[in-house]
């Protein structure tokens, strides 16, 4: 195979997966992903993994006050976060 179909596939793969920044939230991560801590152990999923109408889905935590780290819990509700960051602020 060459190069440039294994950039299609590469391509492909990658698009496979979305995180998507809420607005005052968390990231919302579509797709086959798994979650690995610092030692390189993977996070079981399971009860983290939800479906919306785009798909299923994780959340991770965004505001650093979640009780169930990496993951999100809400709690950015309830300590009045504010992030609502644009592709386009960023060079």
């Amino acid at each position: 195979m060459d190069a440039e179909h294994d950039d299609d596939r590469g391509a492909r793969r990658a698009a496979e997966v979305e995180i998507h920044v809420r607005p005052d939230g968390s990231y919302k991560v579509y797709g086959p992903v798994r979650v690995v801590d610092v030692d390189g152990r993977a996070f079981d999923l399971t009860n983290h993994r939800t479906v919306d109408p785009r798909g299923e889905r994780i959340k991770l935590c965004r505001c650093g006050a979640s009780g169930t780290m990496p993951f999100c819990d809400d709690s950015h509700a309830e300590i009045g976060f504010h992030s609502t960051p644009r592709a386009t602020d960023v060079p």
